[in-house]
């Protein structure tokens, strides 16, 4: 099965870094980018173009600028043609560089758009990568709550009723910041990181059976909602089921599969009188000191004596949760 394509419109990319645009050949809302990538096209300004890809947003930065700037007006025009015979998606001027007249000329040939901005090259195409990646990322869309504790991405899931949207109400109370409930879009913008957002129609808004609809932006104020959030661990409430053992030690590590990518993950029990909000609390400050390079039970079994603590590491399928 083909995976689905995602792409972002040009217009998206212009509003989004405040471009100035010198030519566009039609509505920049028309022109999609499916790529990822960008590319700076020093080699193929030489004349090199195997393994180039025309899709890639292509940028000028003052290397480019000043190798253009020392042949003479006809190899130039010989060499830009070359590029913008490939029909590339996009030529942005990074700096504020000025532009060419045979780039505009050519332009208007090949319909290329032409931009420019102000900023650097290498800080323009760092933040262009990065919008690239979140925007263009696979992504699955999962039932749960994502929101925000000290800092640390918590992804509640459990099955309908358990209790997720009062813990996250509870949460936010409490200071914490809501991103998602019900419907969390996971993308994937590199091999070890997940980024979840909300559906953009359901954003702010959560379910409280027995009251109904909350607008959490509105009634909590915008200091308790937040747009989107790195997932660092996954936490799976369930009911208590007595004839279960539940891990009471840790040792053991725990992960969900995501797109690909490991996530640490934990199972809680919910019954009446524990305080899931607390624990929730306490799950993401445990989080964030294991990343720090300490882990609680192993300093516990270091001083019982155990040297050997290694646990099993268990890895689930995050659709088998």
């Amino acid at each position: 099965m083909t995976e689905p394509r995602f792409t972002v419109t040009l217009k998206q990319i212009i509003d989004e870094f405040r471009l100035e645009v010198l030519y566009c050949p039609g509505d920049p809302a028309e022109i999609l980018i499916a790529e990822n990538d960008i590319t700076r096209p020093g080699l193929q300004l030489m004349g090199f173009y195997e393994y180039f890809n025309p899709e890639r947003i292509q940028i000028i930065g003052k290397m480019e600028f000043a190798y253009l700037s020392t042949i003479d007006e006809k190899e130039r025009v010989e060499h830009l043609t070359a590029l913008f015979a490939q029909h590339i998606k996009c030529l942005c001027l990074s700096r504020g560089l000025p532009c060419f007249a045979e780039m505009l000329t050519l332009a208007r040939q090949y319909s290329v758009p032409v931009l420019r901005t102000a900023e650097s090259t290498s800080h323009f195409t760092t933040n262009v990568l990065s919008f690239l990646n979140l925007h263009l990322a696979p992504r699955v869309t999962r039932h749960g709550v994502l929101i925000e504790i000290y800092g640390e991405g918590i992804f509640i899931t459990g099955e309908s009723g358990v209790g997720k949207s009062e813990c996250a109400i509870e949460l936010v109370k409490r200071g914490h910041r809501l991103v998602a409930d019900d419907a969390v879009e996971l993308r994937k913008v590199s091999n070890t990181n997940l980024v979840g957002t909300s559906p953009e129609n359901i954003r702010h808004f959560l379910e409280l059976r027995g009251i109904g609809i909350i607008n959490v932006r509105r009634l909590f104020g915008m200091g308790a909602v937040k747009l989107q959030q790195e997932i660092d661990m996954i936490i799976e409430l369930e009911p208590w089921d007595s004839t279960k053992t539940y891990d009471r030690m840790g040792v053991d590590e725990q992960y969900a599969n995501i797109l690909g990518v490991k996530v640490p993950s934990m199972t809680i029990p919910v019954k009446p009188g524990r305080n899931t909000a607390v624990i929730m609390e306490v799950a993401a400050m445990n989080s964030r000191q294991k990343k720090m390079g300490y882990n609680a039970t192993a300093e516990l079994m270091q001083r019982l004596g155990y040297e050997d603590i290694t646990g099993q590491e268990i890895v689930k399928d995050f659709d088998t949760f």
